[in-house]
């Protein structure tokens, strides 16, 4: 009887273990495909946002780098000017000393009458002024030389900070990325979209897709954006194998002779604002609060770079709720 007691008594405690452990697996469970694809949305949407705070630091390190040009390419006929002035100051500082008349009480001293006494001291004052106005050169020239190496020493200190903060956001880029497209294969089975074909009527290797016929330079950028369905998301890139958001908008009109920055913000800021019946083929539609940008193609389409792990797609303007629209200037 006592055996069958602790039996029971056993039995009772595996029943009561196995209730109160069953919660606790239920809780970690993997996620459903539904779950994973939300935390994917997610994530691609924070994602993308550091990436265009990377694009934009990738802008300014150019920006840095062609002023730093700018002023070397300043700098050295300004050293040969100052040069040049301190070699004028010189020779009249030799002749001064060699004439000995060009102070005052060696005019009035000389001999001669009223008219070489006029003459010397007009020679002298006009000698004066000429030494004061190269003395002020050179020390202006001077001066120049030294402020603009000082925002040369600037502007290189600055990139430099700048490319360590570049170095840093890619490596969590990375990082990040690489979580997402594990997620990606929980939820789909693979980390990216699967290659479209290419088409065998595209020099540029893209969508087989007829772009719509559109005249000038719009219609160059709505061609290329054309050109580029089907080709994969790739952060920081503006082709032509692969682009992210605002490295296509950049790449479409590229082509067509403009030049964009490749930041969405940046491109928001440089292109004119208009309202949505003003837009035509070519124009750039903005979401997300400047964290997404595509390129409107006619019909109340766009064409964009999605997000990481996405091809380039044609999908309605209305895709999410657009920030403002704007056109290339």
């Amino acid at each position: 009887m006592s055996f069958l007691r602790n039996s029971l008594r056993a039995l009772a405690a595996a029943g009561l273990a196995a209730a109160l452990i069953a919660p606790a697996s239920a809780a970690r469970a993997e996620p459903s495909p539904a779950e994973l694809t939300q935390r994917i949305e997610k994530s691609s949407t924070e994602l993308e946002r550091v990436v265009e705070s990377y694009n934009k630091v990738n802008e300014d390190i150019k920006a840095n780098k062609a002023a730093a040009a700018k002023l070397t390419a300043r700098i050295g006929p300004l050293e040969a000017q100052t040069e040049q002035s301190r070699a004028d100051v010189g020779e009249i500082a030799v002749t001064a000393y060699k004439s000995g008349r060009l102070d005052t009480a060696n005019v009035l001293l000389s001999t001669g009458g009223s008219g070489d006494l006029l003459a010397r001291l007009d020679t002298l004052d006009r000698i004066t002024r000429q030494r004061q106005q190269r003395i002020a050169a050179f020390t202006d020239s001077q001066r120049l030389l030294l402020d603009q190496k000082a925002r040369l020493d600037a502007t290189l200190a600055k990139q430099a900070a700048q490319s360590k903060q570049l170095a840093a956001g890619k490596k969590k880029i990375e990082k990040d990325l690489a979580e997402l497209y594990e997620m990606r294969r929980q939820a789909y089975g693979r980390a990216t979209e699967p290659p479209k074909p290419k088409a065998k009527s595209s020099s540029s290797g893209g969508s087989a897709e007829k772009a719509p016929a559109v005249s000038g330079q719009a219609g160059v950028a709505v061609r290329y954006a054309y050109g580029a369905l089907g080709k994969p998301y790739v952060w920081a890139a503006d082709g032509p194998n692969g682009y992210d958001c605002s490295g296509l908008t950049l790449a479409a009109w590229r082509a067509a002779g403009k030049s964009l920055p490749h930041n969405t913000k940046m491109q928001w800021s440089k292109v004119s604002h208009i309202s949505r019946s003003e837009l035509r083929p070519g124009d750039l539609v903005f979401y997300n609060s400047l964290g997404h940008v595509s390129i409107y193609v006619g019909n109340g389409q766009v064409i964009h770079a999605p997000t990481f792990g996405r091809n380039v797609e044609k999908r309605a303007v209305d895709l999410m709720p657009p920030y403002g629209y704007g056109r290339v200037r």
